[in-house]
């Protein structure tokens, strides 16, 4: 749902999967190369606490993906768990145990509908359920098959990656062609999961958030632009 121009992937209730995909298939750079910028914000977190000292969950995931507007399982699947032939990058606000490095707070890189991530890292900067703006990054050069995920509050572009990692994501996808969005949950604790703004390469053109116009080829979500994105997708478990 839109929401004050910004996209609403689940709301701040229990028990929730929501997702929201590109209506039509992205055809990427040889090998799947692309490159997104996108500000989000968790608010209204609240509901149960797991082990650690944060209330809210359970997070969003960037998903590239072949099979339309899917919408995985709820909770710790954050919307994506289930979800064949994709990628997707979490930020995950839930200690689901040993899966998520027992960490509440954390990004990590997903393959294959598993949230189970292959590669994670702990978010030090700050609470993502602080309800203020966070900007995220995330490149993959098929040329190097080397895939780059950036968080922050400042929206000044980090020149480290918190994450890293080899991977030959069209291998993964089985596909160039693919479906560009957003996964969510929530289960017994809940936030608003809301996509501010995004805008997507279908090459690997890291992009500057001081330049917020869409080069050609690319896709932007911001005010009027939702539209290029299907319906959210949401289901809930009562």
């Amino acid at each position: 749902s839109v929401v004050s121009n910004a996209l609403r992937v689940t709301n701040a209730n229990f028990s929730q999967a929501g997702s929201a995909f590109s209506t039509s298939q992205v055809s990427l750079a040889t090998g799947a190369s692309f490159s997104t910028y996108f500000q989000f914000r968790f608010s209204n977190a609240g509901g149960a606490c797991d082990t650690g000292t944060t209330c809210g969950a359970d997070g969003l995931v960037f998903v590239v993906q072949t099979n339309s507007n899917n919408v995985g399982g709820i909770g710790g699947g954050i919307g994506y768990a289930g979800v064949p032939n994709s990628i997707g990058i979490e930020f995950d606000t839930w200690n689901n145990g040993s899966g998520d490095n027992n960490s509440s707070n954390h990004v990590g890189i997903d393959v294959g509908g598993s949230v189970n991530s292959i590669l994670l890292a702990e978010v030090t900067e700050g609470d993502m359920n602080n309800g203020g703006i966070w900007n995220a990054w995330v490149d993959y050069d098929s040329t190097t098959t080397t895939l780059e995920v950036r968080l922050t509050q400042a929206v000044t572009r980090p020149t480290l990656a918190l994450l890293s990692l080899n991977r030959n994501i069209a291998l993964d996808l089985g596909s160039t062609n693919a479906y560009v969005g957003f996964t969510s949950g929530t289960g017994a604790a809940y936030a608003n999961h809301d996509v501010l703004s995004w805008q997507l390469n279908d090459n690997f053109s890291p992009i500057d958030p001081g330049n917020r116009v869409p080069e050609p080829g690319s896709l932007a979500l911001a005010g009027a632009a939702l539209a290029l994105l299907g319906a959210a997708r949401r289901r809930a478990v009562r």
